[in-house]
């Protein structure tokens, strides 16, 4: 449902150093706008299907579109349809797996969304900044909040934590290294064509499939290593359209985010569990005060109640691991 996002993306492929030997679109649209917009602008070596509705969603077409790959393919990556790939995108790609023979995933690196400086005296470390590797951004309020009360995450970005809410991976400097991580972002992905084999992305995440990707990914990297590579570059221009209303967006984020924990670690122990469960609160407390503190009060509200919906009922039915 997002046909002019997806033509841009289409046009930072064409101009690619690597050019891939196969773009599948897996289109789960309810009208004929993505088709039409394709049939207008043509695009070498692209495939088009559109998914029947009990096909839809971000893990069915996922997997449906893996059942499409060329048999003699190695690689397979996966985009999201609001990015911009810099020219070199899929060249560092393939040049880590080359460079990392033992990875079975490796990761873009988006450069749009995040103003990192170098750090410039090491000794003058103060709360607000986040550092890594040399580098510093300004950290999130939760995050700022956090590190007061000894919440923060006690692991490196894109790994989690034994109480889950770590650092993602964009937490990860501009350094141009390639980092072992545990976790992927599904939409700037990509994997050896041979996981699948022992791997699909989960049912339990349907519809928009929040978390989709850590789950898949958390899975797999009990099996083997993911990176990523800071210098496989691309943009990421955030599109509303085709995302769900506030209220289920923040009851998935409580629930999936339990799944996902529970993914990582199964039997957490009372510290672990005790940790989880006070930062969930006090992200829905944080979220609740946007109410007062932004303009799109009546989306901070929703999702609030969402999220306060998400964990209540945990305590009566509790997501079922697939």
């Amino acid at each position: 449902m997002r046909p002019e996002p997806l033509l841009k993306l289409l046009k930072s492929v064409q101009t690619q150093s690597l050019y891939p030997d196969e773009i599948l679109i897996i289109d789960g649209s309810t009208n004929d706008k993505t088709r039409e917009i394709l049939e207008k602008n043509t695009f070498e070596n692209l495939k088009y299907y559109l998914v029947s509705e009990s096909e839809r969603g971000l893990t069915k077409q996922r997997n449906f579109g893996i059942s499409k790959v060329a048999s003699n393919s190695d690689i397979v990556c996966f985009l999201d349809d609001d990015t911009i790939l810099d020219k070199e995108y899929f060249k560092n790609i393939i040049a880590t797996y080359i460079e990392k023979p033992d990875a079975l995933g490796v990761g873009g690196y988006i450069s749009n969304e995040v103003y990192w400086n170098r750090v410039q005296n090491e000794e003058d470390v103060k709360i607000e900044n986040f550092y890594f590797d040399g580098y510093k951004r300004r950290d999130g309020f939760r995050f700022i909040l956090r590190k007061k009360i000894g919440l923060d995450s006690d692991k490196p970005p894109g790994f989690l934590p034994d109480f889950s809410h770590g650092r993602s991976i964009g937490f990860l400097p501009p350094s141009g290294k390639t980092y072992q991580v545990e976790q992927l972002m599904g939409g700037v992905s990509s994997f050896r064509i041979s996981v699948f084999e022992e791997f699909q992305f989960s049912h339990y995440f349907e519809g928009y499939g929040l978390y989709e990707d850590a789950d898949f990914t958390l899975r797999l990297s009990k099996k083997g290593k993911l990176y990523i590579n800071t210098n496989a570059k691309l943009g990421h221009f955030h599109n509303e359209s085709g995302r769900p209303n506030k209220y289920k967006y923040g009851k998935m984020v409580v629930r999936n985010g339990w799944y996902v924990w529970r993914i990582k670690n199964p039997n957490p122990n009372f510290k672990a569990r005790v940790k989880w469960n006070l930062i969930t609160l006090l992200l829905i407390v944080i979220r609740f005060s946007n109410i007062f503190t932004t303009q799109k009060r009546l989306e901070a509200f929703t999702e609030s109640m969402g999220r306060i919906m998400g964990w209540l009922s945990l305590f009566i039915d509790r997501p079922k691991q697939q």
